[in-house]
C-alpha cells in the first residue's frame, strides 16, 4: 500500500520548487507562466484522465490521475491554499450522502 503522507510531501516539494529557477524546474516554468498554463495543464490532464477511463487501462489510469493530483496541487499551491483545507473539506464530507451535500450548495442560490 502507497505511503498516504506522499500528497503532503508532494506540496512541500512544489512549494519549494515554485521559488526555484524556471530554468531547472518544471514546476517553476509551469508557475512562471501563470495561472492560466497551469490551469490548462490541470484541464489537459484531467481530459486525458477521462480517456485512460473511458480505455479502462488500469495503468494509464493510475498513470493519468496521478498526474491530474499533481496538477491540482500546483495549481493550490499558486493560491496559496493548502492541501490540509482541501482534506478537510473531505472529511467535513465523509459519511453525508452526496445528494445532500449537493442540495446544501444550491441553498440560498437563484435558480
Amino acid at each position: 500500500m502507497a505511503d498516504r503522507d506522499i500528497l503532503e510531501r508532494l506540496e512541500a516539494v512544489i512549494a519549494s520548487r515554485l521559488a526555484a529557477d524556471p530554468a531547472t524546474s518544471y514546476v517553476a516554468s509551469l508557475g512562471a507562466k501563470g495561472l492560466d498554463q497551469i490551469l490548462k495543464k490541470v484541464a489537459e490532464e484531467a481530459v486525458e484522465t477521462v480517456i485512460a477511463s473511458k480505455t479502462g487501462d488500469r495503468a494509464s489510469i493510475v498513470h493519468e490521475t496521478a498526474d491530474l493530483w499533481f496538477h491540482c496541487l500546483v495549481m493550490l499551491a499558486h493560491h496559496g491554499v493548502p492541501l490540509a483545507d482541501v482534506l478537510a473539506e473531505l472529511e467535513r464530507r465523509e459519511g453525508r450522502s452526496g445528494l445532500e451535500e449537493k442540495a446544501s450548495r444550491s441553498q440560498g442560490k437563484a435558480p
